[in-house]
Order: C-alpha cells, then structure tokens, then sequence
C-alpha cells in the first residue's frame, strides 16, 4: 500500500472497483510522499489533510456500494494556486494576497469536487503566474524531480512537480502563454491546453490573462488528461465559450491526419537534442499513417511573441490601480510587496499606451486570419514544447540556446501563440535528453480538442515512454 503513490489514476479507479485498496490507503499514500518529496522540491505550498481525508472516507463508502462519482472518485489531486479552492489560501505567489482564504471553490475545482476527487494540495506558482520558471517571495523556489537544481518550468511548476515526483496523480493548472505545455515537457508528463471554453471557468482571481488563459490537467498519461477533461467538460453558462461545446463530445477515434511539422519560430534557436527528438516524433507520425510536411520557414508568430507580454503587463497594472474592485479581500494591491519582476511589469504596464496594446490585439487578428487559411491545409501542427532543457531554478530563462544568445522568453517561442488564437495543444513525452525529459507540442485548429485528443492518444500508444519516478529510491 506504500506504492500506490505510483498508480495513475485509471489504475487507482480500477483498484477501488476491485476492492483491492480504498481511496484513504491511496491518499495516506500520497500524503506520505509529498512529506518525503516537498522538502526538496517546494512543490506544494498547502495542504488539506483534514477535508481530503473526509473526502476519502465518503469515497470508500461510494466504492464499496459500487456507486462512485466517475472515473476521479477517490482520486488524490493537487490544484495550482492561482485558482480557488474554499477554505484554503489562494497565494498568487504573492505577499499582496496575504491572508486570502476563499469561501468557495472556483467552478474546475469544484466540478472535481463533485466528480469525487480528494483535493488535498495547492502548488507553488511564480507571483501573479507571470514567469517560465516557478519562485515567489512567499514560499521560495520549486525544483524540478528529475534534477532539483533545475527548474520545472511555470508558471504550473509546482503542478509538474508535484504528479512527476509521485506526490499526485493529477494536477489541475493553467496556461496563459504555455504554462501547462512546458513544465508538462520538462517533467516528462501530458500537459493539455484546450481551447477556450472546453474546460469552462468562472468564479475566480480576476483575469489578467483575459480568455487567453485557460485550465487544463496535468497528467502522467493520456487516460488520466482524459478523464480529468472529461470531468471538466461540460457546459456552464458562466462561461460564455462554453455554450459552443454543450454536447459535442470529447473523445473521438483517431482518423489520418495532414500535419506541418515545424521545427523552429523563425530563426529563434533550439536545443539540439530537442530538435532531434522532435524529429524522431515527426517520423512517428508518419509511420502512423499521417501525411508529415515540414515547413521551411514559419513566421506567422513572430509578431505576437514579441508583444505578447504586453497583454499580462497591462493587466497586472489594471489590477493594481482597481485595487479592492476585483479583490474585494484586499482595499489595494500595494505594489511594494512584489518581487522585483511584478514591479517592472506593472511599471511598464502602467507607461504603455491604449496603441500599443491595440496593435498586440491586431496582430492576434491578423495571425488568426493566417492561420485559419494554414488550417484549411493542415489538421495539426508539431512543434517543439519548449526550445531548451530546464536551466537553473532560481534563473529566470535560460540566457543561452544552443550557443545564442537569448532573451526572457527564448526558450518559450512556441506556446504564446495558440492561446492568442484560441487553438487547442497538447504537450507530450517524447524521450530524454541529457537526463532530461523531452516533450512535443501537437497543435489543432480552434475548437478541434477531440482530434488532437485522439491523435495524442494515438502517438502515446505506438511510442510509449517508461520514465519510472525521478526522486525514487537513492535520489532523496
């Protein structure tokens, strides 16, 4: 029973079924683990111990009347903490937000709630989710399981963190920009970005991502991303976006596919052991019976990579000067509290013209028209998940890529853009590299979740990946 930290999801529904544990073994399990892992990864920021053992307890009882909630019932689940879980803290990586105890779930977390899983934890997030690595003011700096002096990414470094180790089977986060996508390939596990409104939200922090963000889960395997979505999916008129995707279902069977393989944004560098691994997923796709085409040139995100911080810049200033409007907890967001980042993003969101952040809007427009002409060619598009291996964890970017120089968000050029377009995309294993794992990005036109689903799917099946567990055995 020690081990079933170690079981997917899927594997722990199927032995509650099967009487062979319960839901309490599963999360004392898990528990255990974090207690072993988090002193060395700074994962998980909070705990529930108390609520998620009461959950555990009426799950049991569902089980064993052979009546649970769904494929999560009993399931030990973590939750990134920029999104509300009642009764405990929501942090925002921020000391602004000091002593925030929200009184009701936001609507994913409580639609897990309702499917029966056991949210026992919240993982550490940069302040305001704004970086691609994972450190705050508050709580510190999260490692990555497969070398703690690296970085897992962000902002969903704690989520990744915590279901590569062992300490979850699953981790809701978020993706404003790649958040979910790159921890998802630095840790070696399935990170889903669907498109907006496929997984409704409402009920939380106000959104300085505006629609571009959204949340996804967090998984070691496709059948637990699945389930999670699934558990997520429904329609919620709280959720504009989501009146779209009322009864049109999730899962559908893989057909072939036309797919533009592209290998690098411009002439922005890349990892070489990356770029081999992507092309290894490339001939993968063809041996699947998929037409490969690789681009020569794809510059169609140029523009909106280069303004795009401005989005998140505009909005944590917007924040900051409505004060207790939208956090009605806090009078005012007092700016001096944040770390040296957060200030230089709400100065420069503060100087920045209506102009400027209009012809960021127009060059999303202009790029979606672009691309729904390459998505009359193509069904999906196969990037990279991020163009370099995790870096130190207390550095913000990697300042170099294979031998140039690069700048804050080198290493993220490929993800930014389907959130400004609103494309569904997935992160998926695809090998190791320097002891590192290796992850592809599967990108499909707006609204278009199941394809890409069941194309990832099926590429997880022909080419699966054993990583085992970082941190196992001697590695703590």
């Amino acid at each position: 029973m020690d081990d079933l930290w170690k079981l997917p999801a899927h594997k722990l529904a199927n032995g509650y079924a099967a009487g062979r544990f319960t839901p309490q073994q599963a999360l004392e399990a898990c528990l255990a683990r974090t207690a072993q892992c988090n002193p060395v990864l700074n994962a998980v920021i909070a705990l529930d111990v108390e609520g998620a053992m009461a959950a555990a307890r009426e799950s049991t009882a569902r089980w064993r009347r052979g009546a649970p909630l769904g494929a999560l019932d009993g399931v030990p689940i973590t939750v990134k903490d920029n999104l509300h879980v009642r009764g405990m803290p929501t942090h925002w990586g921020s000391r602004a937000l000091a002593g925030f105890v929200p009184d009701s779930d936001e609507l994913p977390v409580a639609r897990l709630r309702a499917a029966g899983a056991l949210i026992f934890g919240k993982t550490n997030v940069p302040e305001f989710a704004m970086q691609g690595y994972t450190d705050n003011l508050v709580f510190g700096t999260s490692g990555n399981p497969w070398q703690p002096a690296l970085t897992p990414g962000g902002s969903s470094g704690g989520a990744v963190a915590a279901v590569a180790s062992g300490c979850s089977p699953l981790a809701l986060g978020t993706d404003g920009g790649g958040s979910i996508r790159r921890p998802a390939s630095h840790t070696g596990l399935v990170g889903f970005k669907p498109s907006p409104g496929r997984l409704p939200r409402g009920g939380g922090l106000p959104e300085i991502f505006m629609r571009y963000e959204v949340v996804g889960p967090l998984a070691r395997c496709m059948a637990d991303a699945m389930a999670m979505a699934e558990a997520l999916g429904d329609f919620d008129p709280r959720d504009p976006d989501s009146r779209r995707f009322a009864d049109v279902p999730l899962q559908l069977p893989p057909r072939p596919c036309r797919v533009l393989y592209v290998p690098r944004f411009g002439d922005h560098p890349v990892d070489a052991c990356i770029a081999g691994r992507t092309e290894e997923a490339a001939q993968g796709l063809r041996a699947l019976g998929h037409t490969v085409e690789t681009a020569q040139a794809f510059t169609l995100a140029e523009e909106v990579n280069e303004k795009w911080s401005l989005l998140s810049q505009t909005g944590l200033a917007w924040l900051v000067e409505q004060g207790g409007r939208q956090l009605p907890f806090c009078p005012r967001l007092d700016a001096g509290t944040f770390d040296t980042a957060a200030q230089a993003n709400v100065s420069a969101g503060a100087d920045l013209r209506a102009v400027q952040l209009f012809d960021l809007l127009m060059a999303v427009e202009r790029m979606r028209a672009e691309l729904s002409l390459l998505f009359d060619r193509y069904d999906l598009l196969l990037t990279p998940a991020a163009a370099a291996l995790p870096w130190p964890a207390a550095q913000t970017h990697p300042p170099v890529i294979a031998g140039r120089e690069v700048g804050p968000r080198g290493h993220a050029v490929f993800t930014a853009f389907a959130n400004a377009a609103g494309l569904p995309a997935i992160a998926l294993p695809c090998g190791f590299a320097e002891g590192l794992p290796v992850g592809i990005q599967l990108v499909a036109a707006p609204a278009e979740d199941a394809l890409l689903l069941a194309i990832a799917r099926q590429f997880e099946q022909a080419f699966p990946t054993q990583p085992g567990f970082p941190l196992d055995g001697d590695g703590l």
